[in-house]
């Protein structure tokens, strides 16, 4: 609800969270209130029944919304119609997969399939296994679910992508090991890449799943293609006679990759989940944390779900809030028109589209960004926006995805090679130190001072690879000069910008963007080393300009740019911390000598 959310043992009666979920499920989210009876309480007569209704209404206005003024909004009750939210944006992640699956079905691209499939949370309502209401919803999402896996099988099979075809499939035989079709798909894919044991093998698989978990036996025509398979009667695929159909080619302004994308799986399958539950989701984080990468990867994987492209927008460049328009104008090849604003005219042309615009580095310009993204979205109802920024856009919508740092490993006892394999820093330290010298590899007498260096960096992938750049040291040598990382990590690409190009730059970038008592705090802040309570700030951040009661805003703001993180102790004490690089690096570097010594004196005497 908003920012709210409301767990499972928030609704203090049952009956009161069954009767929203079964609105959210229903069509156009309402009911006949005797429906909602006959299907919360087939047990009851009319009146005990009507009386449940009535009390369970009660409590989940009550548990949606407090504020009793506002709570009967949430749920309605005109002409015996029980709704949910009939004045509000109501988003159901159920509605969402099924519309995006009507969407990909239409289509039949499979960056389309991958979204459908990305918003399928699993099974439905698992705590209400045992619920009449629930059950036959439930088994037509799964259905639904596993039907797209075989058609996104079954278009990669007809572009000659075998090796998509067989994940997409093994994922739906894990999910259901008695669906035949996904059997008989495998088998015929194996076939093709002349894989025949495996196929015959995956028979085996199925008609064991049948006989234990139904007491069947696979059905006729899928024995006549195993004995096809087995007597060499089905051949293998000849070399298409072209690749995979180009139906996406102009429907982006992408870059194309240079290097290897290492790790973010997971991250990767939440935002697009969270971009199909928003029209404007905005990726924050520290300076070198993997904003802008992971989100043309995301793009890049979308290309073909938006039947009008997918255009990204590069702001970093500018310097001027009058140039947004014009950025964004050039992406999409948009003139200016006279005595016309472009924002205008940008509105016009993507009024009908249905595309997806990629903001990125939005953070010195958000101001103009937040507003002409507001004019876009009001006024162009299929338009959905990503973007990237060290702080939110504050716009009306939108949903903020705080980009994480890699996996680090952990430094509790020597790590093995096996083990540093497993984290994501780690992967990308050596695949970028190979790029230097091929020679490079994780060793057991290395894996010390690769984990300690992956540590150290806390995850950022801007640090690690500006790390990996200096592999003509040793990294046992790498690893003993962090302390001074603003002069190792320098190595950056000649072409890349310079808030890319080193580690400085990064830092510069972000303190650059701060307001005056912004700075003066967060220098202040510099002096300790472990984290803060939001106390300790106001003791040490008030005075000379700063009132006591200013910090907290303050810190708020260092926060929201992605300066300081906040966090929860295990016995609820909220701290606050600077990443690793700044707490490196600040005091020495982009902080204010003068205000820094005044400070510590302070302490010191205090």
């Amino acid at each position: 609800m908003g920012t709210r959310t409301i767990e499972e043992d928030g609704w203090r009666l049952r009956k009161a969270a069954s009767l929203v979920k079964l609105l959210a499920l229903a069509p156009s989210h309402r009911l006949h209130r005797e429906r909602v009876m006959d299907l919360l309480w087939p047990e009851l007569g009319l009146k005990a029944a009507s009386n449940n209704l009535r009390q369970a209404l009660h409590v989940a206005r009550r548990t949606l919304n407090p504020d009793p003024a506002r709570a009967s909004r949430h749920l309605v009750l005109p002409e015996e119609q029980l709704a949910l939210g009939p004045e509000e944006h109501l988003w159901v992640d159920v509605d969402a997969f099924e519309e995006a699956a009507a969407t990909a079905r239409r289509g039949r691209e499979p960056a389309a399939y991958r979204v459908a499939l990305d918003l399928y949370a699993g099974e439905l309502l698992p705590g209400d296994l045992y619920e009449e209401w629930a059950e036959g919803r439930r088994q037509e999402l799964r259905q639904a679910f596993l039907s797209l896996l075989v058609e996104l099988a079954s278009i990669h099979e007809e572009r000659g992508d075998f090796r998509p075809a067989v994940e997409v499939l093994r994922r739906a035989v894990a999910e259901e090991p008695t669906h035949e079709e996904a059997h008989v798909g495998l088998m015929r894919l194996y076939t093709l890449s002349e894989r025949r044991g495996e196929a015959l093998s995956q028979y085996e698989r199925l008609r064991e799943a049948l006989s234990g978990k139904l007491g069947a036996e696979p059905d006729a025509a899928t024995r006549r293609l195993r004995e096809e398979i087995a007597t060499g009667r089905l051949p293998s695929a000849q070399p298409p006679t072209v690749g995979p159909l180009p139906q996406e080619a102009g429907k982006h302004n992408l870059p194309a990759t240079r290097s290897s994308f290492v790790g973010r799986e997971r991250e990767m399958v939440e935002v697009r989940r969270e971009l199909a539950m928003t029209r404007l989701l905005t990726l924050t984080g520290t300076g070198g944390c993997g904003k802008t990468r992971l989100t043309l990867e995301v793009a890049r994987e979308l290309v073909g779900a938006y039947p009008d492209g997918v255009w990204l927008v590069e702001l970093a460049p500018l310097s001027e809030r009058a140039l947004v328009p014009q950025a964004l104008a050039a992406a999409l090849g948009v003139q200016e028109q006279p005595e016309r604003s472009l924002t205008d005219t940008l509105v016009d042309f993507l009024r009908k589209k249905k595309a997806l615009l990629v903001l990125d580095n939005c953070e010195h310009l958000v101001d103009a960004v937040a507003r002409l993204t507001d004019i876009l979205l009001n006024s162009c109802p299929h338009l959905r926006v990503l973007a990237t920024s060290r702080e939110t856009l504050d716009v009306e919508g939108e949903l903020n995805w705080l980009v994480p740092s890699l996996s680090v490993p952990r430094l509790r006892r020597p790590p093995t090679v096996g083990e540093l394999e497993g984290y994501e820093s780690v992967r990308l330290f050596v695949e970028r130190a190979q790029y230097r010298n091929p020679a490079f590899s994780l060793t057991p007498e290395n894996a010390q001072a690769v984990a300690k260096i992956c540590k150290r960096l806390d995850g950022i992938p801007l640090a690690i690879e500006l790390a990996a750049a200096r592999v003509g040291f040793s990294v046992e040598q790498i690893a003993t000069r962090l302390d001074d990382s603003l002069r190792l990590l320098t190595a950056g690409s000649r072409t890349a910008s310079p808030r890319q190009r080193t580690l400085r730059g990064a830092l510069d970038w972000s303190y650059d963007l701060l307001s005056k008592p912004e700075r003066v705090l967060f220098a202040r802040l510099s002096v300790f080393a472990g984290g803060w309570t939001l106390e300790a700030a106001e003791a040490v951040g008030s005075g000379k300009g700063i009132e006591e009661e200013d910090v907290l805003d303050l810190v708020s703001r260092l926060v929201d740019k992605s300066l300081v993180v906040v966090g929860t102790t295990a016995g609820g004490v909220v701290r606050y911390s600077a990443t690793l690089t700044y707490k490196d690096n600040n005091g020495a570097t982009i902080g204010n000598p003068v205000i820094l010594t005044a400070t510590t004196q302070c302490i010191v005497v205090g």
